[in-house]
């Protein structure tokens, strides 16, 4: 059975995560959260004092998360692996076109605030860099798999980007599918040629 100070924390941490991500951590209330949740501000304060002990358990249940969707991943081959990460900007389409990149809106409003939570939040990136490197290096491509990695991550937020600008399925069926061919040119290619990594 489930303490439930430790459930409704969860809970607390769950209604931040989603508000945060729809309006943006600035914009988003002490009193917004507890109305979520339905609890009175002052047994909210039994739970966190300030907003930015919310928000370093929110990246904190991000970053469980985000090792846990890639634990999911392990199933697949390194190849396979890249692809499921590729294709988050279409799994997570309709959330992505409304809101934009959970990881990328929070890094920048940290960023322009000047947040001394910033690094925590940028650990995400860390954390998929670092996992995607793995996977180009599994596929061969130890050399250059950092800046493979840093490549599929840049596309990636872009496409996130635009889809949140325009809403338009297409295009990021398209950019995807330009990502996964890209891909494939990678697996297929020798080490060696890194001038044409990119290409």
């Amino acid at each position: 059975m489930v303490d439930k100070s430790v459930a409704t924390r969860a809970q607390i941490v769950t209604a931040a995560d989603r508000l945060f991500y729809q309006h943006g951590f600035e914009h988003t209330s002490f009193t917004a959260i507890a109305e979520a949740v339905r609890i009175s501000r002052g047994n909210f304060y039994y739970y966190f004092k300030t907003k930015d002990e919310i928000l370093a358990a929110v990246i904190e249940e991000r970053l469980a998360a985000t090792r846990e969707m890639l634990r999911r991943w392990e199933a697949s081959d390194p190849a396979g692996r890249i692809r499921s990460f590729i294709r988050i900007v279409v799994t997570n389409g309709p959330d992505i076109q409304r809101y934009g990149c959970p990881v990328g809106t929070l890094t920048t409003e940290l960023a322009k605030v000047e947040h001394p939570s910033r690094p925590a939040a940028v650990a995400l990136f860390t954390l998929f860099r670092e996992w995607l490197a793995e996977q180009f290096t599994a596929l061969g491509r130890g050399a250059d798999a950092d800046a493979l990695a840093l490549h599929v991550l840049a596309l990636s937020q872009g496409i996130a980007t635009l889809s949140h600008a325009f809403g338009d399925d297409d295009f990021v069926r398209r950019e995807v599918a330009s990502l996964e061919t890209w891909l494939a040119t990678v697996i297929d290619r020798p080490e060696g040629n890194r001038c044409s990594s990119f290409c």
